[in-house]
């Protein structure tokens, strides 16, 4: 029995968890083996690291329940997970196999939890969102469920972000065809703007756009709150993504600029270096409203975003393996609790 099983080991993120689980190796557990589609970048990987590996696809779906039967929990980091989360859950489902990844994809989020009768009946547990998208901001919209149980109204808002993996471009070059997501009446709807708001993230206000963010999704499961925005810190491309004409999405979700788009990120850098990693910072600032307008807000600071889902990726699908956690779909803060960032060195929360 295989007890975790990392894919996409070889891919921007996936290589950091690799590398946090070879850090911290016990004696007492057995390693990761690790997996993806390319043979050779498996093996270097796994012999660099004294790990075990295997490579396989996903296209042949009795091929991949044949190849999961005897894995205990996969990880899945391998995006976009638009792509790859269906054929995984199906073939855990089928295997018994606990599923977590690190998406941040809103879409990929309700189509998971529209899988939880399924899961509990099987017996296994669905955890997407295991990386910093979204563990610290979910954590902190559970935190502010609560202090106001009354929960209506929840804005987070996100600053420090740096540069993404191709990982996370290709990600968003998905996204640019569509409007800014958000849930107005507990439904997620479509914008005709993005919201545009200014968060004081502890040294003044700055300005602040809405975004497809993956908590539009998951905070309705961990909170029920009925309006949820999401925005992060305005930086010049999000000022100019933001004021495309809704018109105009279309052109950009179309197959010619999409293709030339993918071009230009297969010439960017992987992602951050290090030392970006080490020194990086992120705030979060949630606020949330009752139905009569009464605010909380509280304010968390974390390590950068890829160094951090190393770490809460690999601890979460650990946890998971120890049966923690009752079969079916969950966000991190409803299979741990709110106060499961804290856990993570270089994270904490103030309340306002």
């Amino acid at each position: 029995m295989i007890d975790l099983m990392i894919y996409g080991a070889t891919g921007y993120t996936g290589t950091l968890v690799a590398e946090h689980a070879a850090a911290i190796a016990s004696q007492s557990s057995p390693p990761p083996t690790l997996a993806g589609r390319n043979q050779d970048k498996v093996r270097a990987l796994a012999m660099r690291l004294e790990m075990p590996w295997a490579a396989f696809d996903l296209a042949d779906a009795a091929a991949l329940r044949r190849r999961l039967k005897d894995v205990k929990v996969l990880l899945n980091c391998a995006g976009p997970f638009s792509k790859t989360a269906d054929p995984f859950i199906a073939a855990c489902l089928e295997a018994g196999t606990h599923y977590v990844d690190i998406t941040g994809e809103i879409a990929v989020f309700e189509r998971i939890a529209a899988q939880d009768a399924a899961a509990r009946q099987a017996g296994i547990v669905l955890l997407p969102g295991a990386g910093f998208d979204v563990v610290p901001s979910d954590c902190l919209a559970a935190h502010l469920k609560r202090r106001q149980p009354g929960l209506h109204r929840l804005r987070l808002s996100i600053a420090g972000l740096g540069q993404a993996s191709r990982g996370t471009a290709r990600t968003a070059l998905e996204a640019l065809g569509k409007g800014t997501m958000a849930r107005r009446g507990g439904e997620i709807v479509e914008l005709d703007r993005p919201q545009r708001s200014r968060s004081d993230f502890g040294q003044g206000p700055v300005e602040t756009v809405g975004v497809s963010w993956g908590d539009v999704a998951t905070a309705w499961y961990s909170t029920g709150a009925q309006e949820i925005d999401v925005l992060f810190e305005a930086s010049p491309q999000l000022r100019l993504v933001s004021r495309v004409p809704r018109r105009l999405r279309p052109a950009l979700g179309s197959a010619p600029v999409q293709r030339l788009l993918s071009r230009l990120v297969d010439r960017m850098e992987h992602g951050p270096s290090a030392g970006d990693r080490q020194s990086g910072r992120c705030c979060l600032l949630g606020e949330g409203w009752n139905a009569g307008g009464v605010r909380v807000a509280s304010l968390m600071e974390t390590p950068e975003p890829y160094a951090l889902t190393a770490q809460t990726a690999f601890m979460i699908a650990q946890r998971i393996g120890s049966e923690e956690v009752a079969a079916g779909y969950h966000t991190p803060s409803t299979a741990f609790g709110p106060d499961l960032a804290l856990e993570f060195d270089g994270v904490c929360r103030i309340d306002d």
